[in-house]
């Protein structure tokens, strides 16, 4: 099993900036990809950025040039850097960690709030 806990989000005024993190725990060295997800009121829940353990990244066109993934593999953490915030931004951001095995994880969300 893997366990991920989410942190950092808050309310933050449009062209704001947070970060958030990801601490996994469990069994670590199964994981490959890594990502974080978001789900608004109403709306499907849809992957915003995702990293592979070798470090490549993709991103949805929505926070292309505003948001970066990072991963520290030493530390068992993943980052989510977001700038230039805007109110569609606002949902609940998850974490996601698929293991070699192909077994998906995710954390509790964070809710990250975008508004004046």
């Amino acid at each position: 099993q893997v366990q991920l806990v989410e942190s950092g989000g808050g309310l933050v005024q449009p062209g704001g900036s947070l970060r958030l993190s990801c601490a996994a725990s469990g069994r670590v060295f199964s994981i490959g990809l890594m990502g974080w997800y978001r789900q608004a009121p109403g709306k499907q829940r849809e992957l915003v950025a995702g990293i592979t353990s070798g470090g490549s990244t993709n991103y949805a066109d929505s926070v292309k040039g505003r948001f970066t993934i990072s991963r520290d593999n030493a530390k068992n953490m993943v980052y989510l850097q977001m700038n230039s915030l805007k109110p569609e931004d606002t949902a609940v951001y998850f974490c996601k960690a698929t293991s070699i095995e192909a077994k998906n994880y995710w954390g509790q969300g964070t809710q990250v709030t975008v508004s004046s």
